[in-house]
């Protein structure tokens, strides 16, 4: 198959590129963003029953003030984030592979009504439902690399990892009707997907929002 380029930050995109290895699958990285933290005030634990986090960005950059929601439930979306607070000393972890939207109905589904979120500054929407959700932002994806950096790595047959919404729309940005005929694109999410454009040699969106199933999805839509 064609070689893979991962457009996510670090850490994840190191991780990507392990897991592409570890298929037998060549990928380059071009990271579009970095991962800096956000100074925050963290809320008293006592005001929730739950602590929900939709990305492992929020375990590594919420810092040590992290630790005393321990004691809290805790809903992650991916296994990535849910193994990041194991590794942070939570042991009280449900996991979703989904959305946020729809941890959001499992821990209404299971009695939660106030609920923190660790967030990043930019991210997908979410319905409470019946619950009331407090955000903190711990850190925000900043804008790096540029069009002539991408398009040095965009060659003609390669396959694109589209990890974010964001992450699409930038890569959308950065690129023209010339390129994309070339490019194949496996996006996280339908919202992902749809966010890339048009006019790709090839498009589609993984069953579920892992680096398996985009993994998988690569290597069927390129060989």
């Amino acid at each position: 198959m064609s070689r893979l380029l991962v457009l996510r930050p670090e850490p994840g995109a190191g991780a990507t590129m392990r897991r592409a290895a570890a298929m037998g699958i060549e990928a380059l990285s071009y990271p579009l963003f970095a991962i800096d933290p956000v100074a925050w005030t963290p809320p008293d634990p006592a005001g929730f029953d739950a602590l929900m986090l939709t990305s492992a960005n929020a375990v590594r950059m919420a810092g040590d003030a992290l630790a005393q929601y321990r004691n809290l439930p805790a809903y992650a979306v991916g296994q990535c984030t849910a193994d990041a607070l194991a590794q942070a000393g939570f042991d009280r972890i449900e996991t979703g592979e989904a959305d946020g939207s729809a941890v959001a109905r499992k821990m209404a589904e299971d009695g939660r009504r106030h609920v923190l979120h660790l967030r990043g500054q930019d991210g997908a929407p979410i319905d409470p439902g019946p619950l009331r959700i407090t955000p903190a932002i711990v850190y925000a994806a900043c804008e790096r690399g540029d069009a002539t950096g991408l398009a040095a790595m965009l060659q003609p047959g390669i396959t694109a990892l589209v990890h974010s919404a964001r992450a699409g729309r930038r890569l959308a940005a950065l690129t023209d009707d010339r390129q994309r005929p070339g490019i194949s694109i496996v996006a996280i999410s339908a919202a992902a997907q749809t966010a890339c454009g048009e006019g790709w040699r090839a498009i589609a969106a993984a069953a579920r929002p892992t680096d398996e199933a985009m993994l998988a999805l690569a290597r069927r839509l390129c060989d």
